[in-house]
């Protein structure tokens, strides 16, 4: 079993994960854009049951383009984005990459949202790439 560590900016949010056979996706979609402040997010994605978190997150009930909700937990003293939950799939945790302690190991496996991908970002030509949300 991998297990990871990881946590907001401040420390007050920690967590402890599972990474084995974690699925690691680049979302290209604007709300990510907006919420990292850049254009993209890294997120590794997990089972509910494979993470434990340790701290008390605000949630952003964000909603996506299927009218779903997108829970956008972060820290509530220093704002980091630390995991979000899908209402469409409430069995798997998108965890911030960002948010490890190494994330040397990371190996992203797909580009998500790509029709909204900022012009100046290449994509490697190896790795599948969906318009949308191909789930």
């Amino acid at each position: 079993m991998t297990q990871v560590e990881g946590g907001c900016l401040c420390g007050q949010i920690r967590y402890r994960a599972n990474a084995e056979g974690a699925m690691t996706a680049v979302c290209h979609c604007k709300s990510c854009q907006r919420q990292s402040g850049t254009a993209f997010s890294v997120l590794f994605v997990v089972p509910k049951d494979d993470i434990t978190i340790q701290g008390e997150t605000k949630v952003f009930n964000d909603l996506a383009d299927s009218g779903n909700k997108v829970m956008r937990h972060f820290c509530p003293n220093c704002g980091s984005p630390v995991i979000s939950k899908l209402e469409a799939n409430p069995a798997i945790v998108a965890v911030k990459a960002g948010t490890l302690d190494d994330a040397s190991w990371l190996k992203p496996a797909l580009h998500v949202w790509c029709a909204s991908k900022q012009p100046w970002v290449e994509l490697p030509e190896h790795l599948p790439r969906f318009d949308r949300n191909p789930g």
